[in-house]
């Protein structure tokens, strides 16, 4: 039997992923590295990558003449780095939300571009040409980078909100502007450290409509199918079926339950719910079946075991949740032990309640400690040979074609980096010393300290291995035993220690795109220093509208779901980290000690995985991923078994079933799908809450539409209010006698 040329392809391509891709799938060494004497150039002709992927995706000729940094350019690149970060911060708060990635802008920038280029008068003001010409490809990579290199919310933006929901302190927008501007920028100055290798995604596929009129009917498709789970049936998007059975059995609610449970019923008909933590259908099918087993494992087997037989009092509480609880099962009230200072009061803590947090809230800060040692001992076993074979390549080299292309353009001074490196340095002072956030200057130097000492480390692994380690649990630790007591202090500390390095990959990353598709040095580093600012701004901007017009923002009841989950979450840690620290928490004798040995755990899991296959060449542990299995489920708080289970199930059937039978189809449509859907979701939701529910408070149409079953009968149940396997005598208290 004959293979078509879709099955063909297929064939080929899973055959390159396991050959070339260094590691994709985690453990599938790459045959030719083995080879100390192998060296790619020798295999390359001198006008081309050294690199397959490279060869396969890019091409080697330039035309130094094509306009890149255009005014068009720039005015289409701006709008959508205020649009994009705006509607993306908007989404922030409210659960579920939806990120609207790269792939949308980049798709509508083509049409309209093109229809300015067709259109628009050929006018020059101040030597600036209104329509340069034809659109070029240059001109569309500026404008994808400045839609994305600030379209995520900025992490500072989650200090603010912490300090005004959990701390009651309210900041002006001088303070705001400075923390957020140091804190995105900073990392710039160490951009282009590290090296990313690019993938292709396969052949085009033949026949079929083109892939924008593709994207039009998605988006208008699930622009209107949208009004069902956001407004007309929620029910639709919270689908905890089997609860409506047995709404008041809360075993039945712990398992099946979405809210406060462990999702076993699989399903959801909202893409906002599936993708929560990004769209499963760019994921290849071997990342999401490494974060399957996590949930499996981790959430639906060790996290029941323990909440049932009560482990750390954790069936007082309900099974899943993101805040933090005293010893009556209520909320925390962080506000009874902090002094008017937000720092800590030790006698009213004493008085008060030790800390208590969900089983599964707990079990995500030990796969987080096991994340961390995991990835070095995977990388040391794994890619010892590629790292070293690499640094001595990177030293001793000749440059490829595309750095011989690239070197007609003017490179960017490094003045220019110190520039922006001193003068966010100085912001960063000016926001922690002016304003009182018990911050020191040398915390603040410590801080960028680590965040430099990794930035290569850990680009490195993220270069083989596709998975960036997180630096918030490390600098958690340290912050919280140097300055315990002072929340905001950890906040500050996390935030410059972890997204310095962060922003410093997504800029080396650009670069990287940059450099393959020819863009001048220069142009790069305005348009991401320039986009960057104006999404933070803009960011900044949509935060204080929320805070200043949505009733009961970051309240666990919002109407309208912007309950901030993800504040609450940084909200917590602050607590756990900052205020109380993790001496009364962690260290030996006290109450989640036990989680300590996941850094064991992460540290030996690789080692016997290796091991084994090793001795026993056993097939499926070859695409076990211990970093991604521990670090796969990293949202979780605030995302819940819900957001990943339907996520995984959805990339399977994307990825591994229609991309092996379909895959000419796969590989046109698939990404575009994505980029369909997260737009229709989008637009479709600011449509159903400007017109719908915002107005007049949710009446101006169909006003009894909240009221009818499909709107109601999720939230009558055990797993909405969250109810725990024990019940608290009244007037009485769990957990250990004295802390």
């Amino acid at each position: 039997m004959s293979l078509s040329e879709d099955e063909k392809r297929s064939v080929d391509l899973e055959k390159r992923d396991h050959e070339h891709l260094g590691g994709a799938d985690g453990n599938v060494a790459v045959d030719n590295y083995d080879d100390p004497n192998f060296d790619p150039t020798s295999a390359a002709l001198e006008d081309e990558s050294p690199y397959p992927e490279v060869r396969s995706a890019v091409a080697n000729t330039d035309d130094p003449t094509m306009p890149a940094s255009t005014f068009r350019a720039w005015v289409v690149g701006l709008i959508w780095a205020i649009l994009i970060p705006g509607v993306n911060q908007f989404f922030f708060f409210r659960y579920p939300s939806v990120t609207v990635t790269q792939i949308v802008p980049q798709l509508l920038t083509f049409p309209v571009c093109k229809a300015w280029a067709r259109y628009l008068p050929d006018v020059t003001f101040f030597g600036i040409s209104l329509n340069p010409g034809p659109f070029t490809i240059k001109e569309h990579v500026i404008i994808t980078i400045m839609a994305g290199v600030g379209a995520g919310s900025a992490y500072a933006t989650d200090i603010i909100a912490v300090q005004k929901v959990f701390y009651n302190q309210h900041s002006n927008f001088g303070y705001q502007w400075l923390l957020v501007m140091s804190t995105q920028l900073i990392g710039f100055s160490i951009g282009g450290i590290c090296k990313r290798f690019l993938e292709t995604a396969g052949t085009q596929g033949r026949g079929g409509i083109t892939r924008e009129r593709f994207f039009t009917y998605v988006f208008v498709g699930y622009f209107f199918y949208n009004f069902l789970p956001s407004y007309l049936f929620t029910a639709l998007s919270s689908f905890s079926w089997v609860c409506w059975i047995a709404p008041n059995n809360a075993k039945v609610n712990q398992m099946f339950g979405v809210t406060h449970g462990m999702a076993m019923g699989l399903l959801t008909f909202d893409w906002g719910q599936i993708t929560y933590n990004g769209s499963p259908l760019p994921v290849p099918w071997w990342a999401a079946a490494n974060i399957g087993l996590t949930v499996v494992f981790f959430y639906w087997f060790l996290v029941p075991i323990l909440y049932y037989t009560n482990v750390w009092y954790s069936a007082y509480l309900p099974l899943v949740s993101s805040h933090s609880f005293d010893n009556r099962g209520k909320s925390y009230n962080v506000s009874r032990i902090i002094n008017k200072d937000a720092t800590f009061n030790l006698k009213a803590y004493e008085a008060y309640s030790p800390l208590f947090l969900s089983v599964s809230f707990a079990i995500s800060y030990g796969l987080s400690f096991a994340s961390i040692t995991a990835t070095l001992t995977h990388t040391f076993l794994y890619y010892r040979k590629q790292i070293w074979t690499q640094a001595r390549r990177s030293l001793s080299e000749q440059p490829d074609i595309h750095a011989r292309l690239m070197a007609v353009y003017k490179e960017v001074p490094d003045w220019w980096y110190i520039s922006i490196f001193l003068a966010m340095f100085v912001f960063g002072v000016v926001a922690i010393e002016v304003w009182n956030t018990q911050f020191p200057v040398w915390a603040f130097v410590l801080a960028l300290i680590i965040s430099f000492v990794y930035t290569v480390p850990i680009g490195v692994i993220q270069a083989i291995t596709n998975q960036q380690v997180g630096l918030n649990v490390i600098t958690e630790l340290i912050i919280g035993y140097a300055l315990p007591g002072r929340p905001i202090a950890m906040m500050m500390f996390k935030t410059w220690g972890y997204i310095t390095m962060t922003q410093a990959l997504q800029f080396t990353s650009d670069f990287k795109l940059g450099h393959y598709m020819k863009i001048p040095h220069r142009p790069m580093f305005f348009c991401q220093v320039v986009a960057t600012a104006v999404a933070g701004t803009v960011q900044l901007g949509v935060q204080a509208w929320l805070f200043s017009n949505i009733e009961g923002l970051c309240t666990p009841t919002q109407k309208d779901g912007f309950i901030c989950p993800s504040t609450t979450v940084f909200g917590t840690a602050s607590i756990i980290w900052g205020v109380i620290g993790p001496a009364r928490l962690f260290s030996h004798g006290q109450l989640y000690y036990g989680l300590v040995f996941f850094f064991l755990v992460g540290a030996l899991a690789p080692l016997t995985q290796y091991i084994l296959h090793k001795k026993f060449k056993i097939g499926f542990l070859k695409y076990l991923n211990f970093p991604l299995v521990f670090t796969g489920t990293g949202n979780m708080p605030p995302a819940t078994p819900l957001n990943y289970v339907p996520w995984v199930l959805i990339c399977f059937l994307f990825n591994y079933v229609i991309r092996r039978r379909h895959f000419g189809w796969w590989s046109k449509y698939n990404y575009v799908l994505s980029a369909g859907l997260d737009a229709g979701y989008a637009i479709g939701l600011i449509v159903v809450f400007f017109a719908l529910q915002y107005p007049k408070n949710g009446t101006i149409a169909l006003n009894t539409i909240q009221s009818w079953w499909g709107n109601t009968v999720y939230i009558n149940t055990d797993d909405t209010a969250g109810v725990p396997f024990k019940t608290i005598p009244k007037g009485q208290t769990f957990g250990p006698a004295s802390w």
